[in-house]
């Protein structure tokens, strides 16, 4: 079986049919994934934190739990001297990239992120991972201008009818341009999608998989879809919610067709597999850990799902349990930022005038 799986077509067929794998079959798909991740990315684990800096979003997404329609979140927006404090300290460990993150609106303006990236770039010597949502590909060339070097927006779905239907007001193929304009502006763009959205069949999964392959991406992140009660989805269960181990065939799936990409072990997996979701997801194929890095009064504010892992603990526990996980699997943490290994281009380093 393991030769079968090995000398593969890059098909929705395939992705389809390695899905549809039972035990023992799965187990040679999972050791078929860790292999490939070794072979190709090797054991280093690269942390990336994660600092949730607003959570005003403008889109009404049906799953998601700071959308603009829930009015029982508390809104808020960190300060650039926040944003910038909690970098720094990020840059004392063995995160080596910052991840700034927020809802799909832009509660800072374009050009004062612009100039928070400026001031990380100069001031520490991260990377600069940016995820805001869709914007003009002028705002990605002037981010990238000032520094950024990723930019991370996933599609969710590869099914434009679903996406229309869970995105009111945006398009597959607005999403897909925005991937379009960064990675012809040199970006190393991140792209992926949730596993299980209400709606999605098999097909449409392996068709998720195929789509990221086809995009060619610098990284990848998926989990599992979890129902938010305060949502218009709140009360829909996972597509899989009788067969969880789905959203591990899916990432092993994922990175026998993408050998190349970083893939992260996504919080979710731990919010549906409490204490072992992320130790799995890295032993299937995953090789990037994000802690959060959000200030601890902010975060139980940015829950996209509920029973978030991490929201009580402060940013040294989510290194200091990222590092402890990391290296009980047998891996070893990874140092400096992690660059893709496509060859996308970097952004001008601390300091250097653009």
């Amino acid at each position: 079986m393991e030769e079968t799986i090995t000398h593969i077509e890059y098909t929705v067929e395939t992705a389809q049919q390695l899905l549809t794998m039972e035990e023992p079959d799965v187990q040679m798909l999972y050791k078929l994934a860790d292999t490939t991740r070794r072979e190709h990315m090797g054991d280093d684990v690269y942390i990336r934190g994660i600092i949730e800096f607003s959570n005003i979003c403008a889109n009404n997404c049906l799953y998601c739990g700071i959308r603009a329609g829930n009015g029982k979140v508390t809104r808020y927006t960190l300060s650039a001297d926040e944003i910038l404090e909690a970098a720094s300290v990020m840059a004392t460990g063995h995160q080596m990239t910052v991840v700034l993150q927020s809802g799909e609106t832009p509660a800072l303006g374009d050009e004062a992120l612009g100039a928070i990236i400026r001031r990380i770039k100069k001031e520490t010597p991260l990377a600069v991972t940016v995820s805001v949502g869709n914007r003009p590909r002028d705002t990605y060339r002037y981010w990238k201008e000032c520094g950024m070097d990723r930019y991370f927006l996933r599609f969710e779905t590869s099914d434009p009818g679903l996406f229309l239907r869970l995105h009111p007001g945006s398009t597959l193929q607005e999403r897909l341009s925005c991937l379009a304009d960064l990675q012809d502006l040199g970006v190393q763009t991140g792209s992926g999608f949730m596993i299980g959205l209400p709606g999605e069949t098999l097909h449409i999964l392996a068709q998720n998989i195929l789509l990221c392959r086809e995009l060619d991406l610098d990284m990848i992140g998926i989990g599992p879809f979890i129902p938010h009660p305060d949502t218009p989805l709140g009360e829909k269960k996972n597509t899989y919610d009788d067969n969880r181990e789905m959203f591990f065939k899916a990432l092993a799936v994922l990175r026998i067709f993408n050998p190349d990409a970083h893939i992260p072990a996504t919080t979710a997996y731990d919010a549906v597999f409490p204490g072992k979701g992320r130790d799995l997801a890295l032993q299937r194929g995953a090789n990037i850990f994000m802690p959060n890095n959000t200030p601890a009064c902010y975060r139980k504010d940015y829950l996209l799902y509920p029973d978030k892992p991490g929201v009580d603990d402060s940013a040294d526990q989510c290194l200091g349990s990222a590092v402890v996980r990391i290296r009980a699997l047998g891996r070893t943490v990874g140092k400096g930022p992690g660059h893709s290994i496509k060859g996308a281009c970097v952004a001008p380093s601390p300091g250097k005038a653009v």
